[in-house]
């Protein structure tokens, strides 16, 4: 059993869910992005977005690996921003393109 952290562009929403199902029923721990649940929740302020990014890079913190979700390779600013920091802790680094082969 792992701790393992999903990291990924929010437009990928769908399929991270997917990823961090099929990784639990495995036997993993796994803690995701958090999600706007409403339309309203969307409109967040700059210091909110920096919060919510602090608290995902905790997660990545106590987490034993990372699964980056790189739909068509797709990885962006924030998940770029979040592999570096995973490097920087020597977690694993696992690829959704590679999990699927």
């Amino acid at each position: 059993m792992k701790i393992i952290t999903v990291c990924g562009s929010l437009k990928f929403k769908e399929e991270i869910m997917n990823i961090a199902f099929q990784l639990s029923i495995k036997g993993n721990i796994v803690l995701t992005p958090l999600f706007p649940y409403r339309e309203e929740d969307m409109k967040l302020t700059k210091e909110q977005i920096n919060m919510l990014g602090k608290i995902h890079k905790e997660k990545i913190k106590l987490s034993d690996a990372i699964v980056i979700v790189n739909i068509d390779n797709y990885i962006g600013e924030s998940t770029n921003s979040e592999i570096e920091y995973a490097k920087l802790l020597n977690k694993e680094i696992i690829y959704y393109k590679d999990l699927i082969k």
